[in-house]
């Protein structure tokens, strides 16, 4: 049998279905075109003149107009649903005894500007509508997908907290973690330079950039890697602090490597005391090429822990850094004597006390 006479009624309702959806989309493309909208605003603006000459709509009624086009119009077809607008107003004046006041012209001209200057800059960026918003959303939850942890062994626990400065929806802190098939689990946790969305979008940057190299790379030439890569960004404000931990989860032993970040903590469940990491560690990322990244090695007992953060949570100006992480290394203390380990990065966070002024980040990780 000739497979070829089987194949044609599917390879037909395909050509139909494609067909059926180009129509569809060009139909959408149709809709949503300049100078469609630009007559459906004319129209409206029409409507919204008449309505206001008759009395039943306040001349400052125009706003609506004006704010509803500069969320959909470029820039171009939005200064000529200006002049439909302000044709409008003048038919509205020279049709009426009483003439526009002086407050609602103030009004009308200060929401005209501020709608140009907001699609000006929407159309900088290239988007049009809300579309700028969502795309800032769905950044901001890529970000956050990234500092999940991988599942671990039961015996094994992570517990982590990531604040930003004045509760800002980005922060330039951030976590990735990875583990790989031979049971290691590397997290490196960066401080991005900088606050707030600025900080926020260069962290998505490079949270994408060392996800990728986590795991891909020997666990002792990751920072190496980073500094290398952040090196040929050339930004302005282009460093970056970060620690990295690799834990091999079948023996507990690990290997610590900080470029300009606060020192780590180690809990000992023998002794009941944390222990601060001061071990040599070399300087922030971005800044020095060739640079040197000595890593400290431990490990991980039944009971022990390890502790991570960010300096948003030791420094305070006008203070010295020891006093600010003598104070987080009490409320650590704290937290183990008052309860478990689970739901601890918020206590000791929420025990700090450092203010909003800067994004904070801790990471907790134990062993049963």
């Amino acid at each position: 049998m000739d497979t070829s006479e089987l194949r044609t009624p599917a390879t037909g309702r395909d050509r139909t279905r494609r067909s059926r959806l180009r129509a569809r989309l060009r139909h959408r493309q149709q809709l949503t075109s300049q100078p469609s909208l630009l007559l459906l605003f004319t129209l409206l603006a029409a409507v919204n003149t008449l309505l206001c000459a008759a009395g039943w709509l306040p001349d400052s009624a125009a706003t609506v107009v004006i704010m509803l086009g500069g969320f959909l119009l470029r820039v171009r077809a939005l200064l000529l649903l200006y002049l439909v607008v302000a044709s409008g107003l003048l038919f509205i004046a020279a049709n009426r005894v009483a003439p526009l006041t002086p407050g609602q012209v103030v009004v009308i001209v200060a929401t005209a500007v501020l709608v140009l200057l907001y699609a000006r800059s929407r159309e900088k960026l290239g988007v049009q509508g809300t579309l700028g918003e969502s795309m800032l959303v769905d950044l901001r939850d890529r970000l956050r997908s990234q500092g999940r942890v991988p599942e671990l062994p039961s015996q094994w626990q992570v517990d982590r907290t990531l604040r930003s400065a004045y509760g800002d929806s980005f922060s330039g802190d951030f976590l990735v973690a990875s583990r790989s098939q031979n049971d290691q689990l590397e997290m490196v946790l960066v401080d991005v330079s900088g606050k707030g969305q600025a900080a926020g979008v260069r962290a998505l940057h490079l949270s994408g950039a060392f996800g990728g190299l986590l795991g891909a790379m020997p666990q002792g030439q990751f920072m190496t890697a980073a500094n290398t890569y952040l090196l040929r960004q050339s930004w302005h404000e282009g460093f970056a602090t970060a620690v990295h931990l690799a834990v091999n989860l079948t023996t507990g032993h690990y290997s610590l490597s900080s470029a300009g970040h606060p020192p780590s903590a180690h809990y000992h469940a023998g002794s009941g005391r944390w222990d601060v990491i001061r071990g040599p560690g070399g300087p922030a990322l971005g800044i020095i090429d060739d640079a040197e990244f000595p890593a400290h090695s431990g490990r991980i007992e039944r009971g022990d822990a390890l502790l991570l953060y960010t300096d948003g949570l030791v420094e305070t100006p006008g203070r010295d850094l020891e006093l600010g992480i003598d104070r987080l290394m009490g409320q650590a203390e704290r937290m183990v004597s008052d309860g478990p380990f689970r739901g601890g990065a918020d206590r000791i966070v929420d025990g700090t006390r450092t203010g909003e002024t800067d994004d904070r980040a801790l990471v907790l990780i134990w062993r049963e």
